[in-house]
């Protein structure tokens, strides 16, 4: 298990059952060290920055801090293959000219650049997802943050969209050792692409993101990919328009989520909160304000499940931070001042010193007619969900445990389909109209 850096009492949050909510938050201080280039969009400085406001605000009072306990690279591999993973151990700056070919297939290029240290980025964000699911899983935790997290484009064997490691399915990984249903909810304004494909052929992970869509990256997400096989209708998309605005977001938001767990009744959730869905994102074409954004974390909170909250995408730093320190407080119930405190980085939040900002003027494209036509085509997909499994859920333990039960944990997986290794060939299935196979069925 992670060291505790510092534990102290829960404190009671606002909600449905007004039951207290213990909150673990993970965070390593080496992960603002590395550097994608200089004019790349993605810049792991954030969530340094994000930290450093979530503290001057006084915020870690309310949580377990922890540093998360580093994974082998092995564990990686529960969802990536062998061949990638040790590739990104192996590519550095100066012998990728020597790489030419496994740079092509893995798709390591422009968006996704050789830098240093790589793969140990990945390490810290997604040893820090699987730590958390292993917190929940032992009941050691209600909520847990890992706002480094939530690279969700990744796939077995490709980098995509910045992100190299997709921690959001080993954390689900790890959330189904013991839970039998888990959902995962996207805001960020891309879709989920890399999360939806890794569970495409199973009903035991529901993926439901809500992101722009048409000329714009990844290209998936139509509202009629649904899922395959055993996982059809478990994959639900809600593609939406530029200038998407809270009051817009926040109903069709509260509406599916809420038909969700009505049909699906999930064990754990896991709420990935990419950021460039806030208005002014350099990247991003929605008009969300902070509040917005929060409100929908707020609401996933209201279920009182135990809850793995990554971050994601996010490219106008000062507002990820905002974002993420704003969302800390909801999720530990403490109300803070709109008025900054004095901290790191101080003067890139002006002239304004405040944590919450006013959206922009863009129309948005998204009619009350268009939305409720998404919404009634996504609630009769939901009908087809088949009721909530009557048979004992099975606990398996943590990844964090001692040899002997790793051992017994291998086993247990081996035959559990969902948790079974990738790398077999006979787990890869290609299915009508899908890009890439899908990872696990």
């Amino acid at each position: 298990m992670a060291a505790s850096l510092l534990s102290l009492s829960s404190t009671a949050l606002p909600g449905a059952s007004a039951t207290k909510r213990r909150v673990a938050y993970f965070y390593d201080s080496d992960v603002g060290n590395y550097h994608y280039g200089q004019y790349h969009n993605m810049k792991p400085h954030r969530v340094r920055m994000a930290h450093n406001l979530i503290v001057n605000y006084g915020l870690t009072k309310h949580m377990q801090i922890f540093r998360p306990r580093l994974v082998e690279f092995e564990e990686l591999t529960r969802f990536h293959s062998d061949d990638y993973i040790h590739f990104l151990r192996l590519i550095t700056p100066d012998n990728q000219h020597e790489y030419l070919n496994q740079l092509q297939r893995f798709n390591i290029g422009e968006d996704c650049p050789v830098f240093d240290g790589i793969l140990e980025l990945c390490q810290i964000y997604a040893s820090a997802s699987i730590g958390g699911a292993a917190k929940l899983n032992e009941e050691s935790a209600d909520i847990v943050i890992n706002w480094s997290g939530g690279l969700h484009h990744a796939k077995r064997s490709e980098a995509s969209g910045f992100c190299y490691v997709n921690d959001c399915v080993l954390g689900i990984l790890e959330l189904l050792k013991k839970d039998q249903r888990v959902l995962y909810i996207d805001i960020d304004i891309h879709h989920g692409d890399g999360v939806e494909e890794a569970f495409y052929t199973t009903n035991r992970v529901m993926t439901c993101s809500f992101h722009k869509y048409g000329d714009f990256f990844p290209g998936t997400g139509d509202i009629k990919d649904i899922g395959y096989g055993e996982g059809k209708n478990y994959a639900v998309n809600f593609p939406c328009h530029d200038g998407m605005d809270d009051e817009s977001f926040t109903a069709i938001f509260r509406d599916v989520i809420s038909k969700i767990m009505e049909h699906f009744a999930p064990g754990a959730v896991v709420l990935q909160c990419g950021t460039d869905s806030l208005s002014g994102d350099r990247l991003g074409f929605f008009n969300l304000s902070v509040k917005g954004h929060a409100d929908c974390v707020a609401f996933v909170k209201s279920f009182n499940l135990p809850t793995l909250v990554l971050g994601g995408g996010g490219y106008t730093l000062r507002n990820v931070a905002r974002c993420w320190c704003y969302e800390t407080s909801v999720l530990t119930g403490v109300d803070i001042p709109d008025a900054m405190p004095y901290n790191d980085y101080f003067e890139y939040y002006g002239p304004e010193y405040r944590l919450h900002m006013p959206v922009s003027n863009m129309e948005n494209l998204n009619s009350p007619a268009y939305l409720s036509e998404m919404k009634h085509t996504l609630f009769e997909q939901l009908k087809q969900i088949e009721p909530v499994p009557s048979v004992p859920f099975h606990h398996v333990p943590s990844t964090l445990q001692t040899e002997e039960k790793e051992a017994a944990a291998h086993d247990a997986d081996e035959d559990d389909p969902v948790m079974m290794d990738v790398a077999g060939d006979k787990q890869a299935l290609f299915m009508e109209k899908r890009q890439h196979v899908a990872e696990y069925y």
